[in-house]
């Protein structure tokens, strides 16, 4: 299951996470975010318990995109214990995503 991000629930569910977490950066109307989206659910259900998996909505979050300094979407940032630890910009295969998860489990 995929949670979507605002300013209320980002510390929790991303920054105290005791597990590693993927942020998918998107907006409604970018292409390659329409693509990656099916990739980033699945990611969700094949890693259900290992990884939280995470949506901002760029348009609705924009403090949460500066925050983390995201100039071009899709980009997925991978968190460990509070921290980026692997940035993903542009479109990317699944086998992309799931080579740079694996590193971190």
């Amino acid at each position: 299951m995929e949670i979507e991000l605002t300013s209320a629930n980002y510390e929790g569910e991303v920054l105290k996470s005791n597990i590693p977490v993927l942020v998918d950066f998107w907006a409604s109307w970018c292409g390659p975010c329409k693509m990656v989206a099916p990739i980033i659910a699945q990611l969700a259900e094949e890693y259900a318990g290992k990884v939280k998996v995470c949506k901002v909505n760029v348009d609705d979050e924009g403090a949460i995109a500066a925050q983390n300094a995201i100039v071009s979407i899709p980009t997925v940032i991978l968190f460990v214990d509070g921290k980026p630890v692997k940035k993903l910009i542009g479109a990317h295969a699944i086998d992309d995503y799931e080579d740079a998860i694996d590193e971190l489990l």
